[in-house]
Protein backbone atom coordinates (compact mmCIF):
# COMPACT_ATOMS: atom_id res chain seq x y z
CA UNK A 1 0.00 0.00 0.00
CA UNK A 2 1.48 3.67 -1.19
CA UNK A 3 1.94 5.82 1.97
CA UNK A 4 0.95 9.51 1.42
CA UNK A 5 2.79 12.45 2.73
CA UNK A 6 0.96 14.14 5.16
CA UNK A 7 0.78 17.72 5.10
CA UNK A 8 1.90 18.23 8.81
CA UNK A 9 5.00 20.02 10.40
CA UNK A 10 8.16 18.32 9.88
CA UNK A 11 9.67 17.05 12.80
CA UNK A 12 13.32 16.88 14.30
CA UNK A 13 15.34 14.02 13.79
CA UNK A 14 17.97 15.24 15.65
CA UNK A 15 20.40 15.11 12.58
CA UNK A 16 20.41 11.83 12.34
CA UNK A 17 19.35 9.67 9.38
CA UNK A 18 17.80 6.12 9.89
CA UNK A 19 19.60 3.38 8.48
CA UNK A 20 18.40 0.49 6.75
CA UNK A 21 20.04 -2.44 5.74
CA UNK A 22 21.53 -2.23 1.86
CA UNK A 23 19.34 -5.20 0.78
CA UNK A 24 16.46 -6.14 -1.49
CA UNK A 25 13.99 -7.90 1.33
CA UNK A 26 10.27 -6.80 1.18
CA UNK A 27 11.66 -3.18 0.25
CA UNK A 28 14.27 -2.88 2.76
CA UNK A 29 16.84 -0.82 1.31
CA UNK A 30 17.95 2.74 1.22
CA UNK A 31 18.76 5.32 -1.38
CA UNK A 32 17.96 8.81 -2.23
CA UNK A 33 15.40 8.94 -4.37
CA UNK A 34 11.71 7.70 -4.56
CA UNK A 35 8.80 7.41 -2.74
CA UNK A 36 8.98 6.39 1.17
CA UNK A 37 8.31 7.52 4.06
CA UNK A 38 10.78 8.87 6.64
CA UNK A 39 8.88 12.24 7.16
CA UNK A 40 9.59 16.27 7.82
CA UNK A 41 11.80 18.45 8.46
CA UNK A 42 14.07 19.16 11.21
CA UNK A 43 14.12 22.81 12.54
CA UNK A 44 12.41 24.39 15.42
CA UNK A 45 9.23 26.71 15.18
CA UNK A 46 11.92 29.67 14.98
CA UNK A 47 14.09 28.36 12.52
CA UNK A 48 10.77 27.37 10.80
CA UNK A 49 9.73 30.88 10.34
CA UNK A 50 13.51 31.99 9.05
CA UNK A 51 13.90 32.81 5.20
CA UNK A 52 16.56 30.06 3.39
CA UNK A 53 20.01 31.69 3.92
CA UNK A 54 23.31 30.71 2.04
CA UNK A 55 25.30 27.72 3.54
CA UNK A 56 27.88 29.42 5.64
CA UNK A 57 24.69 31.63 7.34
CA UNK A 58 21.87 29.53 8.26
CA UNK A 59 21.26 29.79 11.78
CA UNK A 60 23.80 28.56 13.92
CA UNK A 61 26.27 27.68 10.48
CA UNK A 62 24.17 23.88 10.18
CA UNK A 63 24.66 23.14 6.56
CA UNK A 64 21.32 21.47 5.80
CA UNK A 65 20.23 18.85 3.46
CA UNK A 66 16.53 17.41 1.95
CA UNK A 67 15.45 14.93 -0.31
CA UNK A 68 12.54 14.78 -1.47
CA UNK A 69 11.27 11.12 -3.36
CA UNK A 70 8.11 9.82 -4.95
CA UNK A 71 8.09 6.47 -3.17
CA UNK A 72 9.67 5.15 0.22
CA UNK A 73 13.70 4.65 0.58
CA UNK A 74 13.35 1.14 1.42
CA UNK A 75 12.18 0.12 -2.17
CA UNK A 76 15.50 -1.35 -2.68
CA UNK A 77 15.58 0.68 -5.89
CA UNK A 78 15.01 4.18 -7.63
CA UNK A 79 13.94 5.98 -3.71
CA UNK A 80 17.26 3.87 -1.78
CA UNK A 81 19.96 4.82 -4.28
CA UNK A 82 19.20 8.26 -3.71
CA UNK A 83 18.75 8.09 0.35
CA UNK A 84 22.06 6.34 0.27
CA UNK A 85 23.36 9.94 -1.90
CA UNK A 86 21.46 11.22 1.33
CA UNK A 87 23.17 9.37 4.06
CA UNK A 88 26.95 9.76 2.22
CA UNK A 89 26.07 13.97 2.74
CA UNK A 90 25.70 13.37 6.30
CA UNK A 91 28.43 10.96 6.95
CA UNK A 92 31.12 12.59 5.27
CA UNK A 93 29.92 16.50 5.57
CA UNK A 94 28.31 16.30 8.95
CA UNK A 95 25.02 17.76 7.40
CA UNK A 96 21.46 18.25 9.14
CA UNK A 97 19.49 16.06 6.77
CA UNK A 98 16.17 14.77 6.59
CA UNK A 99 13.66 13.52 3.46
CA UNK A 100 10.56 12.84 2.91
CA UNK A 101 8.31 11.13 0.04
CA UNK A 102 6.20 13.80 -1.81
CA UNK A 103 4.64 13.62 -4.82
CA UNK A 104 1.89 15.46 -7.30
CA UNK A 105 0.54 18.14 -5.62
CA UNK A 106 2.57 17.83 -2.55
CA UNK A 107 5.96 18.61 -4.36
CA UNK A 108 5.71 22.69 -4.01
CA UNK A 109 4.19 22.36 -0.98
CA UNK A 110 7.38 20.02 0.46
CA UNK A 111 10.26 21.83 -0.94
CA UNK A 112 8.83 25.52 -0.34
CA UNK A 113 8.67 24.18 3.64
CA UNK A 114 12.39 23.30 3.30
CA UNK A 115 13.19 26.40 1.74
CA UNK A 116 11.33 28.62 4.36
CA UNK A 117 13.23 25.79 7.16
CA UNK A 118 16.87 27.89 5.80
CA UNK A 119 17.70 24.35 4.09
CA UNK A 120 20.52 25.10 1.37
CA UNK A 121 20.40 22.41 -0.52
CA UNK A 122 16.95 20.67 -1.58
CA UNK A 123 16.85 17.60 -3.79
CA UNK A 124 13.87 16.33 -5.69
CA UNK A 125 14.60 13.03 -6.67
CA UNK A 126 12.65 12.21 -10.42
CA UNK A 127 11.49 13.84 -13.33
CA UNK A 128 8.59 15.20 -11.63
CA UNK A 129 10.47 17.63 -9.36
CA UNK A 130 12.18 19.82 -12.29
CA UNK A 131 9.02 22.07 -12.79
CA UNK A 132 8.42 22.68 -9.67
CA UNK A 133 11.59 23.32 -8.47
CA UNK A 134 11.85 25.79 -10.98
CA UNK A 135 8.47 27.34 -9.72
CA UNK A 136 9.60 27.46 -5.94
CA UNK A 137 13.37 28.65 -6.94
CA UNK A 138 12.43 32.38 -8.09
CA UNK A 139 11.31 32.99 -4.04
CA UNK A 140 13.82 31.02 -2.71
CA UNK A 141 17.55 32.44 -4.34
CA UNK A 142 19.41 30.98 -1.06
CA UNK A 143 18.43 27.94 -1.72
CA UNK A 144 19.67 25.52 -4.47
CA UNK A 145 16.95 22.91 -6.02
CA UNK A 146 18.49 19.83 -7.76
CA UNK A 147 16.27 17.36 -9.32
CA UNK A 148 17.82 13.12 -10.92
CA UNK A 149 16.34 14.38 -14.73
CA UNK A 150 14.76 17.16 -16.16
CA UNK A 151 16.24 19.82 -18.37
CA UNK A 152 15.05 23.04 -17.00
CA UNK A 153 17.60 25.46 -14.91
CA UNK A 154 18.00 28.51 -12.77
CA UNK A 155 21.18 29.99 -11.50
CA UNK A 156 20.00 27.70 -8.05
CA UNK A 157 18.42 25.13 -10.04
CA UNK A 158 20.52 22.52 -11.36
CA UNK A 159 19.49 18.79 -12.74
CA UNK A 160 22.22 15.03 -12.82
CA UNK A 161 20.74 13.09 -15.23
CA UNK A 162 22.49 9.75 -14.84
CA UNK A 163 22.67 7.98 -18.07
CA UNK A 164 21.09 4.36 -16.80
CA UNK A 165 20.12 4.27 -20.92
CA UNK A 166 24.06 2.29 -21.03
CA UNK A 167 23.08 -0.15 -18.12
CA UNK A 168 19.67 -0.55 -19.79
CA UNK A 169 21.06 -1.06 -23.45
CA UNK A 170 23.60 -4.00 -22.21
CA UNK A 171 20.46 -5.51 -20.44
CA UNK A 172 18.21 -5.28 -23.51
CA UNK A 173 21.86 -7.49 -25.26
CA UNK A 174 21.89 -9.74 -22.58
CA UNK A 175 18.36 -10.43 -22.86
CA UNK A 176 17.61 -10.67 -26.46
CA UNK A 177 20.92 -13.15 -26.93
CA UNK A 178 19.50 -15.39 -24.09
CA UNK A 179 15.82 -15.81 -24.79
CA UNK A 180 14.66 -18.79 -25.76
CA UNK A 181 11.23 -17.72 -26.65
CA UNK A 182 12.59 -14.42 -28.91
CA UNK A 183 10.22 -12.25 -26.32
CA UNK A 184 11.27 -10.00 -23.59
CA UNK A 185 9.22 -7.39 -21.41
CA UNK A 186 10.02 -4.12 -19.96
CA UNK A 187 7.40 -3.23 -17.23
CA UNK A 188 7.15 0.23 -16.19
CA UNK A 189 5.10 2.64 -13.38
CA UNK A 190 4.90 6.03 -13.90
CA UNK A 191 5.34 6.96 -18.00
CA UNK A 192 7.54 9.98 -17.40
CA UNK A 193 10.47 11.01 -20.02
CA UNK A 194 12.89 9.54 -18.05
CA UNK A 195 11.68 5.89 -18.01
CA UNK A 196 10.75 5.92 -21.38
CA UNK A 197 14.31 6.67 -22.43
CA UNK A 198 15.61 4.09 -20.75
CA UNK A 199 13.43 1.15 -22.36
CA UNK A 200 13.66 2.65 -25.68
CA UNK A 201 17.84 2.27 -25.22
CA UNK A 202 16.82 -1.92 -23.35
CA UNK A 203 14.69 -2.23 -26.88
CA UNK A 204 17.95 -0.95 -28.96
CA UNK A 205 20.28 -3.40 -27.21
CA UNK A 206 17.73 -5.84 -27.71
CA UNK A 207 17.29 -5.67 -31.24
CA UNK A 208 21.20 -4.90 -31.87
CA UNK A 209 21.75 -8.24 -30.62
CA UNK A 210 18.67 -10.21 -32.48
CA UNK A 211 16.59 -7.46 -34.78
CA UNK A 212 13.47 -10.26 -34.61
CA UNK A 213 13.22 -10.01 -30.99
CA UNK A 214 9.74 -8.43 -29.64
CA UNK A 215 9.70 -6.00 -27.10
CA UNK A 216 6.79 -5.63 -25.01
CA UNK A 217 6.01 -2.97 -23.11
CA UNK A 218 3.64 -1.80 -19.91
CA UNK A 219 3.36 1.17 -18.04
CA UNK A 220 0.70 0.57 -15.01
CA UNK A 221 0.76 4.09 -14.22
CA UNK A 222 1.92 3.67 -10.42
CA UNK A 223 5.13 2.89 -9.59
CA UNK A 224 4.18 1.94 -5.67
CA UNK A 225 1.44 -0.78 -6.24
CA UNK A 226 2.92 -4.44 -6.29
CA UNK A 227 0.03 -5.89 -7.66
CA UNK A 228 -0.39 -4.01 -10.71
CA UNK A 229 3.21 -4.69 -11.61
CA UNK A 230 2.90 -8.31 -10.66
CA UNK A 231 0.00 -8.40 -12.91
CA UNK A 232 1.23 -6.41 -15.77
CA UNK A 233 4.31 -9.00 -15.31
CA UNK A 234 2.08 -12.13 -15.55
CA UNK A 235 0.29 -10.76 -18.87
CA UNK A 236 3.83 -10.20 -20.59
CA UNK A 237 5.24 -13.71 -19.79
CA UNK A 238 1.42 -15.25 -20.65
CA UNK A 239 2.71 -13.59 -24.40
CA UNK A 240 6.00 -15.49 -24.02
CA UNK A 241 8.21 -12.98 -22.29
CA UNK A 242 11.13 -15.14 -20.75
CA UNK A 243 13.15 -11.61 -19.49
CA UNK A 244 11.87 -8.84 -17.80
CA UNK A 245 13.39 -5.52 -16.97
CA UNK A 246 11.32 -2.86 -14.87
CA UNK A 247 11.18 0.58 -13.89
CA UNK A 248 8.70 0.11 -10.82
CA UNK A 249 10.06 1.79 -8.04
CA UNK A 250 8.95 -0.01 -4.66
CA UNK A 251 6.11 -1.88 -7.68
CA UNK A 252 9.66 -3.90 -8.89
CA UNK A 253 9.23 -6.69 -5.77
CA UNK A 254 5.33 -7.48 -7.96
CA UNK A 255 8.03 -7.87 -10.87
CA UNK A 256 10.08 -10.08 -9.10
CA UNK A 257 7.18 -12.25 -7.36
CA UNK A 258 6.02 -13.24 -11.04
CA UNK A 259 8.73 -13.90 -12.83
CA UNK A 260 9.98 -16.04 -9.71
CA UNK A 261 6.19 -17.70 -10.05
CA UNK A 262 6.80 -18.47 -13.60
CA UNK A 263 10.50 -19.04 -13.71
CA UNK A 264 11.49 -16.39 -15.97
CA UNK A 265 14.65 -14.28 -15.64
CA UNK A 266 14.30 -10.68 -14.52
CA UNK A 267 16.64 -7.51 -14.63
CA UNK A 268 17.16 -5.11 -11.53
CA UNK A 269 17.12 -1.40 -11.99
CA UNK A 270 18.24 1.64 -10.22
CA UNK A 271 20.15 -0.04 -7.41
CA UNK A 272 22.15 -3.55 -7.13
CA UNK A 273 19.18 -5.76 -7.06
CA UNK A 274 20.74 -9.14 -7.91
CA UNK A 275 20.58 -10.11 -3.90
CA UNK A 276 16.55 -10.15 -4.24
CA UNK A 277 14.84 -13.33 -2.14
CA UNK A 278 13.11 -13.87 -5.48
CA UNK A 279 16.34 -15.66 -6.95
CA UNK A 280 15.43 -14.29 -10.23
CA UNK A 281 17.80 -11.21 -10.66
CA UNK A 282 20.11 -12.37 -13.06
CA UNK A 283 21.88 -8.90 -13.64
CA UNK A 284 21.30 -5.32 -12.72
CA UNK A 285 21.68 -1.72 -14.33
CA UNK A 286 22.75 0.41 -11.42
CA UNK A 287 23.21 3.73 -10.85
CA UNK A 288 25.95 4.55 -8.26
CA UNK A 289 24.87 7.60 -6.74
CA UNK A 290 26.72 8.32 -4.20
CA UNK A 291 29.51 10.55 -5.82
CA UNK A 292 27.04 12.66 -7.61
CA UNK A 293 24.86 13.49 -4.20
CA UNK A 294 28.31 14.50 -2.78
CA UNK A 295 29.62 16.61 -5.46
CA UNK A 296 26.62 18.74 -5.73
CA UNK A 297 26.17 18.97 -1.96
CA UNK A 298 29.89 20.57 -1.34
CA UNK A 299 29.90 22.65 -4.55
CA UNK A 300 26.49 24.65 -2.69
CA UNK A 301 28.61 24.53 0.87
CA UNK A 302 31.75 25.77 -0.76
CA UNK A 303 29.41 28.59 -2.37
CA UNK A 304 30.64 27.34 -6.38
CA UNK A 305 27.01 25.55 -7.40
CA UNK A 306 26.22 26.56 -10.62
CA UNK A 307 22.86 25.77 -12.45
CA UNK A 308 23.02 23.24 -14.90
CA UNK A 309 22.53 19.92 -16.03
CA UNK A 310 25.25 17.58 -15.64
CA UNK A 311 25.44 13.65 -17.33
CA UNK A 312 27.23 10.85 -15.40
CA UNK A 313 27.88 7.99 -16.85
CA UNK A 314 29.68 4.46 -17.41
CA UNK A 315 32.79 6.34 -17.86
CA UNK A 316 32.87 8.43 -14.57
CA UNK A 317 31.89 5.15 -12.43
CA UNK A 318 28.15 6.87 -12.18
CA UNK A 319 26.54 3.93 -14.21
CA UNK A 320 26.96 -0.19 -14.17
CA UNK A 321 26.01 -3.65 -15.45
CA UNK A 322 26.71 -5.85 -12.89
CA UNK A 323 25.81 -9.73 -13.60
CA UNK A 324 24.40 -11.82 -10.73
CA UNK A 325 27.34 -13.67 -8.87
CA UNK A 326 24.84 -16.41 -8.34
CA UNK A 327 23.89 -16.78 -11.59
CA UNK A 328 26.76 -16.24 -13.54
CA UNK A 329 26.79 -19.66 -14.83
CA UNK A 330 23.77 -19.79 -16.74
CA UNK A 331 24.90 -16.88 -18.85
CA UNK A 332 26.92 -18.19 -22.05
CA UNK A 333 30.25 -17.59 -22.61
CA UNK A 334 29.30 -15.51 -25.58
CA UNK A 335 26.93 -13.06 -24.13
CA UNK A 336 28.93 -12.33 -21.56
CA UNK A 337 32.03 -11.54 -24.02
CA UNK A 338 29.67 -9.33 -26.01
CA UNK A 339 28.43 -7.80 -23.02
CA UNK A 340 31.91 -7.06 -21.83
CA UNK A 341 32.74 -6.23 -24.74
CA UNK A 342 29.63 -3.19 -25.30
CA UNK A 343 30.40 -2.17 -22.20
CA UNK A 344 34.31 -1.00 -22.48
CA UNK A 345 33.13 0.71 -25.84
CA UNK A 346 30.73 2.51 -23.91
CA UNK A 347 33.13 3.71 -21.47
CA UNK A 348 35.74 4.30 -24.47
CA UNK A 349 33.22 6.56 -25.93
CA UNK A 350 33.35 3.95 -29.32
CA UNK A 351 29.61 3.74 -28.79
CA UNK A 352 27.26 5.81 -27.61
CA UNK A 353 23.92 4.48 -26.09
CA UNK A 354 20.88 6.10 -27.78
CA UNK A 355 18.89 8.61 -25.05
CA UNK A 356 15.99 10.75 -25.51
CA UNK A 357 16.71 14.55 -24.68
CA UNK A 358 14.21 16.47 -22.28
Amino acid sequence: MTRRWQAAKPVRLNSKIMRFPNTLAPLAAVILFVSGCTGGSSNSADNAAKPAAPAAATGDGTFKVALLTPGPVSDAGWSALAYSGLQAIHDEMGAETNNQVASGTQIKDALRSYAQQGYNLVFGHGYEYNDPSIDVAKDFPKTVFVTSSGGKTAPNVGAFRFYLEQGFYLAGMMASEMSKTGKVAMIGGDNVPSIVSTFKAFEAGAKDANPNVKVIQTFTGDGQDVAKAKNATLAAIGEGADFVIHQANAAAEGVFQACKEKGVYAFGANADQNSDPSGVVIASAVIVAKPAFLDVAKDVKAGTFKGGVILKGMETGAIDFVTNPALADKVPAKVKADVEKKMADIKSGAFTVPKDEF
